[in-house]
C-alpha cells in the first residue's frame, strides 16, 4: 500500500508537471518503447560476459515529450532560443523484468557450493515511472523540416521504481529462509525478496530516425543505476559487491506528433 501511495503521488506530480508546462502552449509527442534489459545485479560475476547475457530480460513503456520548439497554440515555432531548439523534456512509464541465474566460474564444477550457486534462482520485477530531459546537440527545428533525417540525443533524469523481487532454491529442502541452502560465504539475511521503493539515475544515448512528418523512430541505449542493492533480492555484503543492483536497456520505440 506504501509503495501504491508513493506511485500514485509520483504519477500525480508527473501529470501536474506536464499540464504546466502544457499551460504554455508547448505542442506533445507520443511514443512506446520495448527492447532486451541486461540486469547487472548480485547474481553472477561481474564483468562476465556469461553473467551479463545470461540475465537479460525485457522492458516495455509508453512515454511522451514536450517539444519546447513547437506552439500548438497557433501551429508555429516558438521563440528562437537555444534551449527551445535543443531540449526536449521526456517523462516515462515502463516496466521491465528479467530472469537471474549464476554464470561463471563459482556455479561451475561439482562442490556442494557451486551447486547451491545453481539452484538458486530469482527475477527482477520493477516499475518505473520519471522524467528525463533529453538535449539534442543538432537544430529540432532542422530535424522536424527534414533537413537530416537523424537526430542523436542524450539524457538524463531521475525515476521512482517500485521493485517486487522473487528467489527460490531447489537445493536440499527448498527454503529460502534457511542460509544453509545458499552460497556459504554469505551472511543469513543476505536473500530478501521483498517489495519495495526506491529513486535511481537513468541516463542514455540515442538516435531519433525521421519517419514522416508526424511521426519519428527512436533507438536508446539506456544505463539506470539503483538506490539500494535489493532490486534483485539479493545483498550478500561481500567485498565483491562494489555497487548498487543497475540496468542496460536497449530500447526501440515509436514516437507519434500529436500537435
Amino acid at each position: 500500500m506504501r509503495n501504491l501511495k508513493l506511485l500514485s503521488v509520483s504519477f500525480l506530480l508527473l501529470v501536474g508537471t506536464h499540464f504546466g508546462f502544457a499551460q504554455l502552449g508547448f505542442s506533445h509527442e507520443i511514443g512506446a518503447i520495448v527492447g532486451p534489459v541486461q540486469f547487472r545485479s548480485d547474481y553472477g560475476v561481474r564483468q562476465d560476459e556469461g553473467t551479463n547475457f545470461g540475465n537479460s530480460g525485457y522492458g516495455i513503456g509508453i512515454i511522451h515529450y514536450l517539444n519546447f520548439s513547437y506552439s500548438a497554440e497557433c501551429d508555429c515555432y516558438t521563440t528562437d532560443s537555444y534551449f527551445n531548439d535543443h531540449f526536449k523534456l521526456r517523462s516515462e512509464i515502463s516496466y521491465n523484468q528479467t530472469k537471474l541465474d549464476h554464470h561463471g566460474k563459482w556455479a561451475e564444477g561439482s562442490s556442494e557450493e557451486a551447486e547451491k550457486l545453481r539452484a538458486h534462482t530469482g527475477e527482477a520485477n520493477n516499475f518505473d515511472i520519471g522524467m528525463q530531459l533529453e538535449y539534442f546537440p543538432l537544430s529540432i527545428r532542422d530535424f522536424q523540416a527534414f533537413a537530416y533525417r537523424f537526430a542523436p540525443f542524450v539524457s538524463l533524469g531521475v525515476h521512482y521504481t517500485a521493485y517486487r523481487p522473487k528467489a527460490a532454491t531447489s537445493f536440499d529442502d527448498q527454503n529460502i529462509l534457511n542460509a544453509d541452502n545458499f552460497w556459504g560465504a554469505w551472511e543469513p539475511g543476505s536473500i530478501d525478496p521483498s517489495p519495495g521503493s526506491t529513486w535511481s539515475v537513468v541516463s542514455s544515448l540515442g538516435v531519433r530516425y525521421k519517419l514522416s512528418r508526424d511521426s519519428d523512430l527512436m533507438m536508446d541505449l539506456r544505463m539506470q543505476y539503483f538506490g539500494n542493492d535489493w532490486i534483485d533480492g539479493l545483498n550478500h555484503q561481500l567485498d565483491s559487491n562494489k555497487h548498487n543492483d543497475w540496468l542496460i536497456w536497449l530500447n526501440f520505440g515509436y514516437i507519434y506528433y500529436l500537435d
